[in-house]
């Protein structure tokens, strides 16, 4: 029924309110003149039945000129009251006014006065009665969720207001920490102290709660999240202050929560001139222009202003993705080339760079999945260090002006074949910029960004909304988090500093453990994990065992020798180096053992020429 009426056309909805007023307006009379009287039936109310007839033809044209019908019902408020006021006083003045004229002295003048206050009454009433009845039924009829309000300050009375509008969300409750507010109502819905929230829930059955506290920081929003976490409630987020435009808040504005909110890592902002250094005015190469962080390199590149952009990505799809997006954005001043090749290909390599006059090289292409490498020793191996050198030595040819390699914290005393093919990469770098060179050789450290392939956070997300199990390696493993495009604002800044030959590890925070990652991300998806305390849960976590080569734990320094640049998040770390001659044989070694599908000569040669290099069977 409700939906029916939702669906009416505006003729139609206006057509039955006036029908409603005509059968508001008769009732009213009539128990005007019951009330005066104290007869339900008189003579005197039979001997003015004139005044039945009247009433309509001059009251509804009076509603309809003062725009009563007018109104969208959906966005009724107290203009729709005051409107009926001065309709209804208008009606009772000719009423008056006709009963002086015609001297009807039978009819109580009282009922005049009678029938103002109860059809005044009617009018409004039977309108917000309406409008309840199609857009603000009761939740249990019209199944919408039971939902709290963190926040009763601006941004939480316009949500509610909206809520109100919207056939979702129920607003049941508003939790605030202002203890002034505890025990009033705004918008009809009172607060409450955040103590009495895990009652609120169990007794509404309450399925969400809105953070509206858009000028929350970070820092504030991880610690709330923390505490929010314990109950089983989906929490959604307004954005922040100053992604509101002007001051107006709807459900339009409600977003889930993310990792980054639960880690609430407070980024520093950039530094305009280091961010253009290398790359305004400048022909980029981006090698992995298609992966997690290359596109994100990409889309931070092309707004600093680069005259050119050359993407190298050996994936089809992910080429054909990151070269449509950056094409759809229209800047054109920059000219984007998409390559379809291998930095294994050095013939591609060296034209590429060579033809294109490359000033940058951002080297983002690896194989980086610990599993995956570690079953393709010789693969991996031979794309990983094979790769970067043959785009090192391209760009040492060419006289490229920077090449900046993107590492990671797996490179730190290794226990996999992938972690040591990637300090065996920053090696050669190193190595090759002890030589006689123009180009600037960099590298950049740093963990797992969030939501990049592979990576816990999506497949925990995924597992989350197929009922589980959530699966974790090991109760104890933890994990260093950044964001992709904070990582990459970083890089840019850390390859501008570069002298040549630095090793540059970014600030990552706190190690995150992986379990209570999980733990979290389920709790705020409205569910609770399964665990001896709560065997009844939605969702259960189940342990596979580290995988080959995985550690519990990750770093970021090999040593301890480490100085901090000029930016507060970037560090610098000295280690310890081979010579160019070293590298060029161990090169040889690679090639050689690819060409023959040796994976023992490769191992033998990581740990003889990796620091640090410890394999872990698990």
């Amino acid at each position: 029924m409700r939906d029916r009426l939702t669906n009416l056309s505006r003729q139609k909805k206006q057509a039955i309110m006036i029908s409603a007023d005509v059968c508001f307006l008769l009732f009213a009379i009539w128990l005007s003149f019951a009330l005066r009287l104290g007869d339900v039936w008189s003579d005197k109310l039979e001997s003015n039945l004139w005044i039945f007839i009247l009433i309509p033809i001059v009251s509804i044209p009076i509603f309809i000129k003062l725009g009563l019908y007018r109104s969208v019902l959906k966005f009724m408020g107290t203009k729709v009251i005051v409107t009926a006021f001065q309709a209804i006083t208008i009606t009772s003045l000719i009423l008056g006014f006709v009963m002086m004229i015609f001297r009807e002295a039978d009819m109580p003048r009282t009922v005049i006065l009678i029938f103002w206050c109860v059809s005044s009454i009617l009018i409004v009433v039977g309108r917000f009665m309406f409008k309840g009845l199609i857009y603000s039924w009761d939740n249990y009829v019209n199944n919408r969720k039971p939902t709290i309000i963190y926040g009763a300050g601006s941004a939480g009375a316009q949500l509610v207001e909206s809520l109100r509008k919207n056939h979702e969300y129920a607003p049941i409750a508003f939790i605030d920490d202002d203890v002034s507010k505890h025990g009033t109502f705004i918008n009809f819905t009172k607060v409450y102290a955040f103590k009495e929230l895990k009652n609120i829930i169990d007794k509404r059955n309450a399925k969400n709660i809105l953070l509206a506290i858009p000028s929350l920081s970070a820092n504030g929003k991880r610690d709330l999240l923390k505490k929010l976490s314990k109950y089983p409630v989906e929490v959604k987020l307004l954005p922040s202050l100053s992604s509101l435009v002007e001051g107006k808040v709807s459900i339009e504005n409600i977003r889930h929560v993310e990792v980054q909110d639960i880690l609430g890592r407070v980024p520093v902002a950039p530094k305009s001139s280091l961010l253009k250094k290398n790359i305004q005015g400048k022909n980029i190469l981006i090698t992995g222009a298609g992966g997690s962080i290359g596109s994100e390199l990409c889309r931070q590149i092309i707004n600093l202003k680069p005259s050119k952009i050359v993407l190298f990505d050996h994936s089809e799809f992910n080429l054909y993705s990151i070269d449509f997006e950056l094409n759809s954005l229209q800047i054109n001043d920059c000219e984007v080339i998409p390559i379809l090749s291998d930095v294994t290909n050095l013939n591609m390599v060296n034209s590429v760079i060579a033809e294109n006059k490359i000033d940058t090289i951002y080297h983002a292409a690896a194989y980086k999945h610990v599993p995956m490498v570690e079953k393709n020793i010789v693969e991996g191996v031979y794309n990983n260090a094979i790769g970067t050198y043959n785009v090192a030595m391209c760009a040492h040819e060419c006289k490229v002006e920077n090449m900046v390699l993107i590492s990671t914290d797996k490179a730190v005393r290794p226990t996999n074949i992938m972690g040591a093919s990637k300090r065996f990469s920053e090696l050669i770098l190193q190595g090759l910029n002890a030589e006689k060179t123009k180009t600037c050789f960099s590298m950049v450290r740093f963990g797992n960004v969030l939501d990049s392939a592979g990576s816990v956070v999506p497949l925990f997300r995924k597992q989350i909304k197929e009922g589980g199990p959530v699966t974790v390696t090991h109760s104890k493993v933890t994990r260093y988090f950044m964001s992709i495009p904070e990582a990459v604002q970083l890089v840019l800044q850390a390859g501008a500093m570069a002298k040549g030959g630095d090793v540059f590890v970014l600030d990552m925070g706190e190690p995150v453990r992986i379990l209570d990652l999980a733990y979290r991300m389920i709790n705020l998806s409205g569910l609770s994990p399964i665990t001896n305390e709560n065997p009844e849960g939605d969702i259960k976590v189940v342990f596979t065992g580290l995988r080959p080569g995985e550690k519990l734990y990750e770093e970021l320094l090999i040593g301890h020798d480490v100085i901090q640049s000029e930016h507060p998040q970037i560090m610098q770390a000295n280690e310890a180096k081979l010579s160019w001659e070293d590298v060029q044989k161990s090169i040889s070694v690679i090639m050689e053992s690819h060409k023959n599908l040796n994976d023992e000569n490769i191992r033998s040669l990581l740990l003889e020429k990796v620091e640090g290099f410890k394999p872990v069977i698990n």
